[in-house]
């Protein structure tokens, strides 16, 4: 573990605004250069602009017993708490990383040694109060230790038992020290090469820095905790921890404390009568739930934060790291769901391409072949059969490939995903994510298409035909432009003609959601009409209406296809 580091500020100071001291940064600098160097990684501080460190540190052979993907784990190993949570994020990643090592860096492991009980007093003092009186008892050995924090066994005066979970002095500063030079190499390598250029460090840099400081924050983590608390409010089959408010703060975070067993203790399962299976199928609707219903959802999934009670009942615990979808994310995801599981490579294609951001020109049709080359393997296994985990790294490798960026939630997801599936297969070896999660879509794609929905995606596609109107001139005065030019070629097959192209897929697709609300509503129409007045005086009918935005949409359709020139 690298040395404590101690420099000026208040470690009460809001997270992500501790002063970062110049001596201390360069200080840090020089152990990170000296572990690559150690571990066999020197070459890298080339590439992140820490060079000149690497005369400070005696050059040292790689390890031919030890493999290229464990030297990395190790370092990171060495490095401490932030470089362990960004190799734990980066195994997850199969967009970033080959499979070697995706597997070797999900062995990291984030313990620590235990912090001495006089310390811990001095944090919880400083924070709450002396723990004898702000608790009827409190166990200054820990229950768990990690890198960031640890955490404790108390009981409150009214004899009700939580856990009071403390940060380590000096680890937001730590921390801090470390997203600070993280930023500052993802910078330095993408202006050096263009081919991590198109990885976008720079963003992936600041997604890990917002999600790390995030854990740092036990205010935050109390209210996602509140809020999990409020969508289960009615579920008496999951228990989320309360918050004890009144003994919480940004370093200590006081929480209602879950027994149980281990979701994965199948010894403790079976003892207690629990089917594993039903357990199985459970606990992934727990996450489904989060996913598809409230579009917020517990990024850690990981079996140390789901604790079985007696009967089967399902306790979740560490609230950190959380993500979120918006309406739009969780679409395009039903979207490839459904792609998947009919294993249809054209739309799975167009989920890819609208789920993430192109770092560089995209061969559409070269996406789409890989996709299907990558579906015929496993047309003939069958669904049941299907291994999302698997599944969804090819697929996130031929995203790589294809200069495509996942935003950070998605990452998030099917980290989550592929986490639950892990735990639910040692439950149940026959247990299939896929099979379990097709309900979840097809219910949600039902929604999609009820009146409200429709008629809200009829009201957008009035404002995308608005905003097409006002940038098509634009666009066109650009191409004319390229065209006198003699480049008109190349540019009106990627970059000029992409935002137009875009802008009327969507309203393409609004359209015919206009189309199918307006014959909906004609209907009803008509049912009315024939329930309340004589066929004869019927008020118009909506037949037009229909009839001229069907005539519409076919226009936009025909007038894409002539656009996308190849």
């Amino acid at each position: 573990m690298p040395t404590k580091l101690t420099h000026g500020g208040n470690d009460n100071d809001e997270v992500g605004q501790a002063p970062l001291g110049r001596k201390a940064l360069n200080h840090r600098r020089r152990q990170i250069a000296g572990v690559l160097v150690r571990r066999g990684w020197g070459y890298l501080l080339e590439a992140s602009g820490l060079e000149h460190l690497a005369a400070l540190e005696p050059h040292r052979e790689a390890d031919s017993q030890v493999t290229g993907p464990e030297r990395l784990r190790l370092a990171l190993e060495e490095l401490g708490p932030t470089f362990i949570k960004l190799g734990q994020l980066l195994s997850t990643r199969a967009d970033l990383l080959g499979p070697e090592f995706r597997l070797e860096l999900a062995k990291l492991q984030d313990d620590a040694p235990h912090l001495p009980s006089e310390v811990v007093r001095e944090v919880v003092r400083t924070e709450l109060g002396e723990p004898e009186t702000v608790f009827a008892a409190f166990d200054p050995e820990p229950l768990a230790a990690a890198s960031i924090g640890q955490a404790h066994a108390a009981t409150m005066p009214d004899g009700t038992e939580v856990v009071v979970k403390i940060r380590r002095p000096g680890a937001m500063e730590e921390v801090e020290l470390d997203l600070e030079i993280l930023a500052n190499c993802a910078a330095h390598a993408s202006r050096r090469s263009e081919r991590m250029a198109e990885y976008d460090l720079v963003g992936i840099a600041e997604e890990f820095a917002q999600t790390t400081r995030a854990e740092l924050d036990y205010l935050r983590e109390g209210r996602n905790a509140e809020q999990f608390a409020a969508n289960f409010a009615d579920d008496a089959d999951v228990q989320i921890p309360r918050v004890f408010w009144e003994r919480t703060t940004s370093r200590v975070i006081t929480l209602e404390r879950i027994r149980g067993s281990k979701i994965t203790d199948l010894d403790a399962l079976d003892e207690a009568s629990i089917d594993r299976c039903d357990l199985a199928k459970r606990a992934t609707d727990v996450i489904a739930k989060m996913v598809f219903q409230d579009r917020f959802f517990h990024a850690d999934p990981h079996p140390g934060n789901f604790f079985i009670q007696a009967g089967g009942r399902i306790g979740l615990i560490d609230f950190g790291m959380v993500g979120t979808l918006n309406a739009e994310l969780r679409d395009q995801l039903g979207k490839l769901m459904v792609a998947l599981v009919r294993g249809d490579a054209d739309r799975l294609a167009a989920s890819l391409l609208g789920l993430g951001a192109a770092t560089a020109s995209v061969d559409r049709e070269r996406l789409r072949d890989d996709l299907a080359e990558l579906l015929a393997r496993y047309s003939d296994r069958g669904l049941g059969s299907l291994d999302f985990g698997v599944v969804s790294g090819e697929i996130l490798e031929i995203v790589r490939r294809h200069h495509l960026r996942p935003p950070r939630d998605l990452a998030l997801l099917l980290k989550a995903f592929v986490m639950d599936e892990g735990m639910a297969e040692q439950l149940d070896p026959d247990f299939r994510l896929v099979e379990e999660l097709r309900p979840y879509v097809y219910r949600h794609l039902v929604a999609e298409l009820s009146p409200a929905a429709l008629a809200r995606r009829a009201g957008q596609a009035g404002v995308d035909l608005a905003e097409l109107a006002v940038d098509f001139p634009g666009q066109l005065l650009r191409i004319l432009e390229l065209a006198a030019s003699g480049g008109f070629e190349v540019h009106l097959r990627t970059a000029e003609l992409e935002p137009l192209v875009g802008r009327a897929e969507r309203l393409a697709n609004r359209i015919a959601a206009a189309v199918l609300a307006a014959a909906v509503i004609d209907g009803l129409a008509e049912l009315s009409a024939t329930r309340t007045r004589p066929h004869g005086r019927r008020r118009l009918r909506l037949s037009t209406a229909v009839a001229g935005l069907g005539a519409f949409a076919g226009d936009v359709a025909r007038r894409r296809l002539r656009a996308r020139v190849r």
